[in-house]
């Protein structure tokens, strides 16, 4: 069964950097279009970043520029650079793994949580 494990959340200042990483297993992220989305309090499940089997990748207009979707398929990882973390980013974020990017169903992770502070 296809497992995803977040990691790197975590507390810090706003304009900060993080760096999530998301550990896959039973599921090969070469071969499937990866994502990261995140829920914040109070607000709908956002779509944050994808990457495709080619590796291509795709962002929410609010990320671009500022956010890097990566993974390495050595090591079955999926990763998201944040840089320049704003207030309103703190959320639970969370990864997925989709066999077509445009397909609805996918296998997500329990989530990690990222903390933004004035």
């Amino acid at each position: 069964q296809a497992q995803l494990v977040e990691s790197g959340g975590g507390s810090v200042q706003a304009g900060g950097s993080l760096r999530l990483s998301c550990a896959a297993s039973a599921v090969a992220v070469g071969t499937y279009c990866m994502k990261w989305s995140r829920k914040a309090p109070g607000k709908e499940h956002e779509w944050v970043a994808n990457i495709d089997r080619d590796g291509s990748t795709t962002y929410t207009d609010s990320v671009k520029g500022r956010f890097t979707i990566s993974k390495d398929n050595a090591k079955n990882t999926l990763y998201l650079q944040m840089n320049s973390l704003k207030l309103e980013e703190t959320a639970m974020y969370y990864c997925a793994a989709k066999r077509r990017c445009w397909y609805a169903d996918e296998y997500r992770g329990q989530g990690t949580q990222v903390t933004v502070s004035s």
